[in-house]
């Protein structure tokens, strides 16, 4: 008999979420990421037609793979695993549930018409598709004593962080995603990228819960800089973050995201991950000066109706002029405008 003909592929409902979940919790490839929550908020909230796709063994899940469909008039048509977010691809307990996973998503990018299909692998698959390394991760262990880890970061960078201690800033933990927006917003703008409504961190808040934590640094009560974190097996993953003028001059990103590490190491969080970053730019230098190596990732492309991989990073020239109109804007009209616009922007 073949073993092999007991696998079956099928789409993701609510009866099995937490058999999802489950599963990408025990699998060692399994990101914060590849939660079935993350359908709800690229389906339900922004608006996104999702396929989240799992194979089945004799009524166990054995592997898993979270995808979404963005149509842009700007950057395209695209299937992604996953977009607005770092982490993707396949997670499989062996070879056949891997490849079984593989070909459905081909066919269904074959049957959306899509221009390509991209998987966003911390790993290269080894499928030979044509693959875009120019993207890295950061991680680093954390030792449960706060004063190790400090000692640990390289001298320069530990100055920054004493400098904030310095200047009395002070770290809380908010209930919701007031002034984290807040912050963000100006940052944003100053980037020259649109950015989502509070409503969308307010829905990530209200779908994961406690594994959703936001550190906001002040002075006097003042908002200098926050960031939102995620929690996830014994990891912490600081995702949306910044602050404006007042958080250079204090130091203050780097007094937050040594507060984000301490709080994680004293409740026993083992791995610190800064995220994907751009090779040679200003958040890729700023974490190596934390003493962070960076790790390749293989972003991997499926062509359907394209005949080359999209170049869609903000340094592409090509959209040189609308980021420079961006940072031109007013607050107003970067808050009314930048939601529905980075609704379509996949690069993220």
């Amino acid at each position: 008999m073949d073993q092999t003909s007991s696998y079956a592929v099928r789409e993701l409902d609510r009866t099995a979420e937490t058999a999802w979940d489950e599963f990408a919790t025990a699998n060692g490839k399994g990101t914060f990421f590849h939660l079935s929550g993350w359908q709800r908020i690229i389906g339900d909230v922004l608006r996104h037609p999702t396929f989240y796709l799992y194979c089945e063994k004799d009524g166990a899940i054995v592997g898993i793979l979270p995808l979404a469909q963005v149509k842009s008039l700007l950057f395209g048509n695209a299937l992604i695993s996953s977009p607005f977010l770092v982490y993707g691809g396949v997670v499989a307990q062996d070879p056949h549930a891997e490849k079984l996973l593989v070909e459905a998503a081909c066919r269904k990018a074959d049957e959306l018409g899509v221009d390509y299909l991209e998987i966003r692998n911390r790993e290269s698959s080894g499928l030979g598709w044509p693959c875009k390394t120019n993207y890295v991760t950061f991680t680093k262990e954390l030792d449960p004593d706060p004063e190790k880890n400090l000692l640990a970061i390289p001298r320069k960078q530990r100055a920054m962080i004493r400098k904030g201690i310095k200047a009395g800033l002070v770290a809380d933990q908010d209930p919701d995603a007031g002034r984290l927006y807040e912050a963000l917003l100006p940052c944003k703008r100053n980037l020259g990228t649109p950015f989502f409504s509070k409503r969308y961190l307010e829905s990530i808040m209200g779908e994961f819960g406690d594994s959703v934590e936001i550190t906001t640094i002040t002075k006097d009560s003042q908002t200098v800089c926050s960031v939102m974190s995620f929690r996830f097996r014994d990891e912490i993953l600081p995702y949306y973050g910044g602050g404006g003028d007042l958080a250079r001059v204090l130091k203050g990103n780097d007094f937050m995201y040594w507060a984000v590490m301490e709080r994680a190491c004293q409740d026993g969080v083992r791995l610190f991950d800064y995220g994907r970053s751009m090779e040679g730019t200003g958040p890729y230098r700023f974490k190596k000066h934390w003493g962070f190596e960076p790790r390749p990732m293989s972003y991997e492309f499926y062509l359907v109706n394209s005949d080359s991989m999209p170049n869609l990073n903000p340094s592409n020239a090509k959209y040189k002029l609308a980021i420079d109109a961006w940072k031109k804007l007013p607050l107003f009209a970067a808050a009314r405008l930048g939601p529905p616009l980075a609704l379509s922007l996949i690069h993220i």
